[in-house]
């Protein structure tokens, strides 16, 4: 592996841990600090995808293109909040995971009955298009806008759960809401405002990945399990944990599956290292959540929960 391969990939890890950030930080919210297990956050993930895809080829704007994926995010989330998930906090997690299971078949269902079961796919913005030259080789230019508009979520939300007030009842009320609720804060508003924020990170996760994936009914259920992954690692309800864990992960699965099929080439033919290289890389990500938990089963930046 050349020295411009081995930086070409590890940006593409990085890349590929951005997006895993962006899907993990709102679900770690909801799950971390809510307490509700969302396993249609991927089918949101995959709603902002569709919305960008139909606002671009309509408009030609990527950006309004993102704009209307996050507020798709934003106001499904909403809505299964009002709907159905407001109706399930005091349950089992049995029940979190069955009635979102429940909803992930609708949405899935839904998309193929619109868009049908074909995939859909976004052109890359034009501006964004080029290359941008980083220590002396070429990178995709929208893979790199990928990895700034990922830090710059995980810095908002940093923001915002530790420097405003908001955050503050946020923080408050995944430790004592009876408390918090008693000193005069709606917490059920507070709740529905975080659902709908994590749902529109997903649905900005899907929609910036359209330009290099392609858009279909399903697309969301193998990004999720990654993400649970990254959530498991970096400690649930930990925001700066999911960046951490997710960049790890997406640089681990990534120089995994090109430095191992590269050594398996050096004891195998090079059909028998293309084809095993990818699966034994696609088993690291598991075995490094499976090191990670037998040495701190709380992950590697646990949320503070108080005593």
């Amino acid at each position: 592996m050349t020295t411009a391969l081995f930086f070409a990939q590890l940006l593409n890890g990085i890349q590929y841990g951005v997006l895993l950030f962006l899907m993990a930080a709102g679900l770690t919210l909801v799950f971390g600090i809510m307490n509700f297990v969302n396993l249609a956050h991927g089918s949101i993930y995959m709603l902002g995808a569709y919305a960008a895809a139909v606002v671009d080829a309509q408009t030609g704007s990527f950006l309004l293109a993102i704009v209307a994926a996050v507020m798709t995010g934003i106001l499904v989330g909403a809505l299964l909040e009002s709907t159905i998930v407001s109706r399930l906090y005091r349950r089992d997690h049995l029940d979190h995971v069955l009635a979102t299971f429940g909803l992930v078949l609708f949405f899935n269902e839904m998309v193929r009955a619109i868009w049908g079961p074909q995939p859909v796919f976004i052109s890359l913005p034009e501006a964004l298009s080029g290359t941008v030259v980083l220590f002396g080789f070429s990178y995709p230019g929208y893979r790199f806008t990928i990895i700034v508009v990922g830090l710059l979520v995980a810095l908002l939300s940093q923001w915002l759960i530790h420097q405003t007030r908001v955050g503050m009842l946020i923080r408050a009320g995944s430790v004592n809401p009876a408390i918090v609720a008693a000193l005069g804060v709606n917490i059920r508003l507070l709740n529905a405002m975080l659902f709908a924020l994590g749902s529109g990170l997903a649905a900005l996760a899907g929609a910036m990945a359209a330009p290099i994936l392609s858009v279909q009914s399903g697309m969301g259920e193998s990004v999720l399990i990654v993400t649970l992954v990254v959530i498991v690692i970096g400690g649930i309800g930990s925001v700066h944990g999911a960046l951490f864990a997710a960049i790890l992960v997406g640089v681990v699965d990534t120089l995994g599956r090109t430095s191992i099929t590269f050594l398996l080439r050096e004891v195998a033919s090079r059909e028998v290292a293309n084809a095993a290289g990818p699966a034994i890389a696609s088993m690291l990500v598991y075995l490094l959540m499976a090191v990670v938990l037998a040495v701190r089963p709380q992950g590697l930046f646990p949320a503070y929960r108080g005593k």
